[in-house]
């Protein structure tokens, strides 16, 4: 059942808009987090921390962190695997283009694709720079996220990396949630404005919350 389910297209669609609101949810504490840097090294550190004790002293040391991480890697490949899949399947349904060439879907619409390949590759980008500290300039100190995101973002290409991938993502929450709304059965006619309206809130609210850090580092008000 569970094949048959996977391999229909309405299967695909759900698994996409299920892990796309995981994955949201993620973002918005994740988001909430990352402004407590405007609070000084100190809580943003004893921040950095909490989140390594979760749990505690029923879950280890990291094993609610890593839980959580573990479920946003089966999201993000199973967002992926399925964006991926339903786009060979509408090219294969219609082979030749269409005959119209004005643009007839919103800009978001039209950037979903390349949108989703900007953020994939920057959440590795991310994962070297801020987790493991592969790419980190500066030198990296675990256990001291604070100077970590200052060292980043006191560098052009940190800053132009995160900003354009927090564009791209504000563009991807705002037709993604839409969409997903349609999807799990949440939008009707008397409904649709209202989670438009609810689609573009979340979308300026998550892009200018997490472009406000790299915009504090460059203005001096986190330093």
């Amino acid at each position: 059942m569970a094949r048959t389910v996977w391999d229909s297209t309405v299967g695909k669609k759900t698994v996409m808009a299920v892990s796309g609101l995981i994955m949201l949810l993620y973002l918005v504490a994740h988001m909430i987090g990352n402004l407590k840097i405007y609070f000084g090294a100190g809580e943003f550190n004893e921040y950095g921390h909490w989140l390594r004790t979760v749990g505690e002293p029923f879950m280890h040391y990291e094993w609610t962190l890593w839980l959580i991480r573990v479920v946003l890697l089966v999201a993000v490949v199973a967002h992926a695997t399925s964006a991926y899949q339903l786009s060979r399947r509408d090219i294969r349904a219609r082979p030749t283009k269409y005959v119209h060439k004005k643009p007839r879907a919103s800009y978001a619409t039209r950037t979903m694709r390349w949108g989703g390949i900007i953020l994939g590759l920057f959440i590795v980008w991310h994962v070297l720079d801020l987790t493991t500290g592969t790419v980190h300039s500066g030198g990296f100190q675990q256990g001291h996220p604070y100077q970590n995101v200052v060292d980043t973002f006191s560098t052009w290409y940190g800053n132009v990396i995160y900003i354009v991938a927090m564009l791209a993502l504000g563009l991807h929450i705002r037709h993604g949630f839409w969409s997903a709304a349609q999807t799990l059965g949440a939008g009707s006619r008397t409904r649709d404005r209202a989670l438009k309206a609810t689609a573009d809130t979340l979308a300026l609210l998550l892009t200018v919350g997490f472009i406000a850090v790299p915009v504090g580092v460059m203005t001096g008000l986190v330093s």
